[in-house]
């Protein structure tokens, strides 16, 4: 049975990579694919959504979402990312013709009321859309089965010493999320942290087929931590975790936002010890399973 999921999203070259598997594999129904101000500006994260639209002749539709957090001040992963978000290969162009005129929130809550059955939310940059959303309809909760986020940390952040770039991005909405009462799964920078995508890993991509080329090299361009080891590939773990939980170590705990302080802006707090968790953690994979999931899922692809 399939799993019917909406991706929002602010690609990004590793939400590139999440995208690309969801949309071939046969597991997912992707309903929709909402996108927020990240990575990059608003205007250049919906261009790249629509671009792997039109790379996979993708009948989703694509709905433009918030272009600022809900406080915070814009702040974007350029640097990482390159100009573009997706700098290392050459889409077509795409025609503004292919987005759908309907704002992602209004678009999330109709799509969500009018399902017949719950939807996973994957989250895979900043939660502004999906704060929006349940603080202006809290009618949609109940037809959401889980939100699956890639987000936070239980130890040291990737944007200041304690805070993750996409819960620093919006804390204010994270903390809405995180204490929505929803089934969470928190996808953090461990995972990837043990979970290193090697060169000789990337290489390989290269002979799988046209959409193993097109992260190839937009890996090439891709300039996240340890970059002399590998790359790690963060978001592309939600989807992973969702075609096989087993191969993950998870733990219950409940995690909060720190919205206040001077230094730890946006570091998710994160107690194991609580008797009432708000979320799953996960944190590790189990061997190296991940590489066979993720190259079993690109075979799916073009």
């Amino acid at each position: 049975m399939q799993i019917p999921i909406i991706i929002d999203t602010d690609p990004g070259i590793d939400d590139a990579a999440a995208i690309s598997l969801a949309l071939c594999h046969s597991k997912f129904d992707v309903k929709m694919i909402s996108t927020v101000n990240g990575n990059v500006g608003i205007e250049k994260t919906t261009a790249n959504a629509l671009k792997l639209k039109q790379f996979f002749n993708s009948n989703v539709q694509v709905h433009r979402g918030a272009s600022k957090p809900l406080l915070n001040q814009i702040v974007d992963a350029a640097p990482v990312h390159g100009e573009s978000g997706m700098d290392g290969y050459q889409f077509p162009p795409v025609s503004e013709s292919d987005l759908t005129s309907v704002h992602a929130v209004e678009a999330l809550k109709n799509l969500l009321i009018n399902s017949e059955e719950p939807i996973t939310i994957v989250a895979i940059g900043p939660l502004t859309n999906i704060a929006i959303l349940l603080s202006s309809y809290p009618e949609v909760q109940n037809h959401i089965k889980e939100v699956i986020i890639m987000g936070g940390s239980t130890g040291r952040g990737n944007v200041t010493p304690l805070a993750e770039f996409n819960i620093y991005c919006d804390p204010e909405a994270a903390q809405v999320v995180f204490n929505s009462g929803l089934p969470l799964t928190m996808v953090g920078l461990d995972l990837a942290s043990k979970a290193m995508f090697t060169y000789d890993f990337v290489k390989s991509f290269k002979e799988v087929n046209e959409t193993g080329r097109m992260l190839y090299n937009l890996f090439q361009h891709y300039r996240s931590e340890d970059f002399d080891i590998g790359v790690k590939v963060y978001d592309v773990f939600t989807i992973l975790y969702l075609l096989n939980p087993q191969s993950f170590i998870v733990k219950e705990a409940d995690v909060q936002i720190e919205l206040d302080g001077k230094y730890t802006k946006g570091a998710t707090v994160v107690n194991f010890n609580s008797q009432y968790p708000n979320c799953s953690v996960v944190l590790s994979p189990i061997g190296s399973e991940f590489k066979d999931i993720f190259l079993s899922s690109l075979k799916n692809c073009k």
